[in-house]
């Protein structure tokens, strides 16, 4: 109750300064983009849910599911790959061509004998 408009404006001006020095900084210097943003995390690859990753992540299956019937996929056997973006969002991936570039590029996928649920 005894903060004046003066001290909430600073307040505010700092915060936005704040924001605007992280932004500044995310875009230009590359350990500090990895900080704030992290990096996208692999959910399910090839038919198989990545348990740790999903425990990390702190997602369930049914929300993996939930994220495939979203793009209007029936069945999970079609899916290449599920991705929970930097940003919260998922992201399904159903076919990876070949020699192509591919939207996974620079993403860890486990190899054969890494444990899923």
């Amino acid at each position: 109750r005894d903060v004046s408009l003066a001290e909430g404006v600073l307040a505010f001006a700092l915060l936005i300064g704040l924001q605007y020095a992280v932004t500044w900084s995310s875009v230009r210097v590359a350990w500090v983009r990895r900080t704030v943003t992290g990096e996208p995390a692999l959910l399910f690859y090839r038919g198989r849910f990545l348990g740790d990753a999903m425990r990390v992540a702190r997602v369930t299956e049914d929300e993996v599911r939930a994220a495939a019937r979203s793009q209007g996929l029936a069945a999970l056997d079609g899916i290449e790959a599920v991705m929970l973006e930097t940003d919260g969002s998922f992201s399904v991936i159903t076919d990876v061509a070949g020699d192509s570039r591919s939207t996974l590029d620079g993403v860890n996928v486990p190899g054969p004998n890494e444990k899923g649920v």
